[in-house]
């Protein structure tokens, strides 16, 4: 069995892949699929405090960086989408570092398939950090920002 396909419709598919930030896409039509991947590349991240000399920097970044999900004012992303932090571009967030939000209050807004849902704030409280970017893609269980 030969496969062939067009290679404007590859060319485009690879433009998508870099446009979205997707890591892959996978068509099927009928008994033919076609799956396009490419690697994420791993994100360094500057770990504020003293350097040490015995551990590689990869390590030390892990050893020093707490994990956002086990904080226990973590707040969650109940479902796979995007995340927006304001009702609409250029707008002003619904919230920010040092916000106090009450109970109930909205904090972002997470599009999963088309529908835009509303992420109410569990308790009252301070947000101490924002863990996602406006137009970024959240997995569930995501921690997207803390509330102290």
């Amino acid at each position: 069995m030969s496969l062939s396909f067009e290679p404007e419709a590859l060319k485009l598919l690879a433009e998508l892949l870099n446009a979205t930030g997707l890591s892959e896409i996978e068509l099927a039509e009928g008994d033919r699929k076609l799956r396009l991947a490419r690697p994420i590349a791993p994100v360094a991240v500057a770990v504020p405090g003293p350097q040490v000399t015995a551990m590689s920097a990869p390590a030390v970044e892990v050893a020093m960086r707490p994990d956002p999900a086990r904080h226990p004012g973590a707040v969650k992303s109940p479902m796979v989408g995007v995340a927006y932090l304001s009702a609409e571009p250029g707008a002003a967030p619904y919230v920010s570092v040092g916000s106090a939000v009450e109970a109930g209050q909205t904090l972002l807004l997470i599009e999963a398939m088309k529908t835009f849902n509303q992420i109410k704030a569990p308790r009252s409280g301070t947000v101490t950090a924002v863990l996602v970017a406006a137009g970024a893609p959240v997995e569930y269980d995501e921690p997207l920002l803390i509330i102290e």
